[in-house]
């Protein structure tokens, strides 16, 4: 078959924008997403692939590297996701996989993850409606895992400071958008 046509997590042909009141819900199709897991006995070789791919930063708990083209969040001890992307990375992980050899196991996660960027003054209102994190006390670079809608979410504090990315996973996202959409119209 060579008539496929992609299609967003929310299945358009394009993706979908939502604003209420100055703030803006967008579905974001363009990131490529790659899990590393350092492998026991490797884990120092592996926190150095990661760093010399991140300009010599490995993010910690509950942080981000936010760097372009490639910028990585902490998961788990010794675990990370990598985003970069899509046009420019489609086969993150094969990248991935080339630079960390047997440091690391990478799999794939573009498909598995829905992202949604929520940026203008009341996102952080919206984000305290979804889910029990301290948004206000976030500050740009830090990452949280959390439940939106009893989905397992990552919360990313991006720059500016309005702008809030939610991971959710693809199979959800219809349930995830329909959330963050009702809470942005409850709160503001």
């Amino acid at each position: 078959m060579h008539d496929l046509i992609a299609i967003t997590a929310l299945g358009g042909l394009e993706p979908r924008v939502d604003t209420v009141a100055g703030t803006i819900l967008s579905e974001n199709p363009g990131l490529a997403l790659a899990s590393v897991h350092a492998r026991m006995g490797h884990e120092d070789a592996c926190r150095a692939h990661l760093a010399d791919l991140l300009d010599g930063q490995v993010p910690e708990v509950g942080r981000t590297v936010l760097r372009d083209p490639e910028a990585a969040f902490w998961t788990g001890p010794d675990q990370w996701m990598v985003g970069a992307p899509f046009d420019t990375h489609e086969d993150l992980a094969a990248e991935l996989k080339a630079r960390f050899g047997d440091t690391a196991s990478v799999s794939e996660q573009t498909d598995a993850w829905a992202c949604f960027d929520l940026r203008g003054p009341g996102m952080e209102a919206v984000i305290e409606l979804l889910c029990p994190i301290n948004i206000r006390q976030m500050q740009t670079g830090d990452a949280q895992r959390t439940s939106i809608h009893h989905l397992g979410c990552f919360v990313l504090r991006r720059d500016p400071s309005d702008w809030a990315r939610i991971l959710g996973p693809r199979a959800s996202a219809t349930s995830l958008h329909h959330a963050v959409l009702s809470a942005m119209r409850s709160a503001l």
